[in-house]
């Protein structure tokens, strides 16, 4: 019995007296390993919360909208570990260093010396105050103007323009695809660099994203530089391109200074109709020649300064002729804005509507303060149209976009829906005094989030041809019936109301 019971205290020996030990060992290793990981996860901790802490105080200090900054607060408060990171990618603004750069570009001076010059169309800036401020340019006389109805006669003159240059092209768009259409004019721009013309290419890092090196050394070996617009920016770099959130969505080419593209168009074959799954696109650009070229290209410039620091030096506005009679004003918006600038431009605009209103969109999200001004319209008589894509391309927004546009319906806007193909033009007609041609959309990431660009006409000739544009546009559409959304399954209805709710992020 003795010999039995030793045996079975006996570490060494036969019995559960081993297996006790082994688990013993087991558990205090486990412990030794938890004792050692205190510290760490206490330091992941205190980062977290530290972080959370520090977005907070932005978030109030920086805030744009109570209810925004209310829901970043309490997601900063309960659930830091998730919001944290979702704060960094979409709600932290850091684009001083762009506000900078416009004041070292002279964004404003530009505006005394375009008066001085006579450069300036004193009628039209003193008619359209809230636009020139918000452009911090005066409206511009002497314009040539035209509208290029999709991207067969888009591509088609931009490819005309860039083999006609002789001293500097500027290149700038959200998508570059390295595909048919991206070929064609990288092979129209190496042969421009080829005969000495200087030319500067800028793409978005998150619009492009697949472009790939072969296509970008192919244009540099020509001798074009070439940049992403977060380039430079590393810390907005993290994981790719980590300000996701934060896009530079213009699409400028501008030629010599004298002749300029400004619209809706990417490139990439599918911006041609080549695309399968979408098939017809219907999109919009404007040419404009004159002195206006020269305040995209300051558009250009001060994105460039910032995407890559290299300065570009500009010519004098005098040197600029004006081949025309048609009045433009150039107005880039972005995040680097004190306000809500392009919000508060397109909210003008239907403010100042008495007898029509017509947007064209592919996305329709507006903002609590564009949807007064859209029902403001309407009661007062404004025959107010929202023409949108039938078919979607990103569903959360096409899914948001209808419980929009059931609102609007209700409440006396006609929403008309586009058939024949995807519609993404982004053209805005008040009366017959102005139209805007460029690459708003309207929604919450066009107005206050993204890097955009828009033209502002006055002309009653380029008012005639968006109009006459649009009515044949409404002709392709059907419209939207009262209550659309309530008769669609219940299951559609609970992903539009939910897509809605993200509506400050889409």
């Amino acid at each position: 019995m003795i010999n039995e019971a030793k045996a079975a205290v006996d570490p060494t020996g036969p019995g559960p007296a081993r297996q006790i030990v082994a688990d013993v060992a087991r558990d205090a290793t486990m412990l030794e390993v938890i004792a050692n990981n205190l510290g760490l996860l206490a330091g992941l901790l205190f980062l977290v919360y530290a972080a959370a802490i520090v977005c907070a105080i932005r978030e109030i200090m920086n805030s744009r909208t109570a209810q925004g900054s209310i829901a970043w607060l309490l997601s900063l408060f309960f659930i830091p570990y998730v919001t944290v990171p979702l704060y960094f990618i979409f709600g932290w603004r850091a684009f001083a260093d762009y506000t900078k750069v416009q004041v070292r570009l002279g964004r404003e001076e530009r505006r005394r010396r375009a008066e001085e010059l006579r450069l300036a169309d004193q009628e039209e800036t003193r008619d359209w105050p809230v636009l020139s401020r918000i452009a911090s340019m005066p409206f511009l006389a002497g314009h040539a103007c035209e509208l290029l109805i999709d991207g067969d006669a888009t591509f088609a003159s931009i490819e005309a323009g860039i083999r006609g240059a002789s001293k500097t092209i500027f290149f700038q768009f959200f998508t570059v695809a390295d595909d048919g259409l991206g070929n064609r004019m990288a092979n129209a721009l190496i042969e421009r660099a080829q005969a000495g013309v200087q030319i500067y290419f800028l793409y978005d890092d998150v619009g492009s994203r697949g472009i790939g090196n072969a296509y970008l050394n192919r244009l540099k070996r020509a001798g074009i530089k070439v940049s992403g617009f977060n380039e430079r920016h590393r810390y907005l770099r993290l994981l790719g391109p980590m300000r996701l959130n934060y896009r530079n969505h213009r699409k400028i080419v501008v030629v010599d200074y004298q002749h300029a593209w400004v619209g809706g168009h990417n490139v990439a074959d599918q911006y041609i109709g080549l695309s399968k799954r979408f098939g017809h696109w219907r999109d919009t650009h404007a040419k404009i020649s004159g002195p206006a070229a020269l305040s995209c290209a300051i558009s250009f410039v001060e994105d460039w300064l910032w995407a890559n620091g290299e300065e570009i030096t500009l010519p004098q506005s005098g040197e600029i002729p004006k081949p025309g009679d048609e009045s433009v004003l150039v107005m880039p918006t972005g995040p680097a804005d004190d306000l809500e600038e392009c919000s508060i431009a397109f909210a003008e605009a239907a403010a100042r509507a008495r007898h029509r209103l017509w947007i064209a969109t592919p996305y329709f999200v507006p903002s609590v303060d564009i949807q007064t001004a859209l029902y403001a319209a309407a009661m007062r008589g404004v025959d107010v149209r929202i023409l949108l894509p039938e078919k979607p391309d990103h569903k959360i927004v096409w899914l948001a976009s209808h419980a929009h546009a059931d609102t609007m319906v209700a409440r006396g806007v006609k929403v008309f829906r586009y058939k024949t193909g995807f519609l993404h033009q982004k053209i805005t007609l008040v009366d017959h005094d102005l139209a805007s041609v460029g690459t708003v959309n309207f929604d919450n990431r066009s107005f206050r989030i993204n890097f955009e660009i828009t033209l502002w006409f006055t002309h009653e000739r380029m008012i005639s041809k968006v109009a006459d544009m649009l009515d044949a546009d409404f002709r392709q559409a059907r419209i939207t019936g009262a209550h659309e959304l309530e008769n669609r399954s219940y299951a559609f209805r609970v992903l539009a109301q939910g897509a809605q709710l993200l509506s400050p992020i889409l």
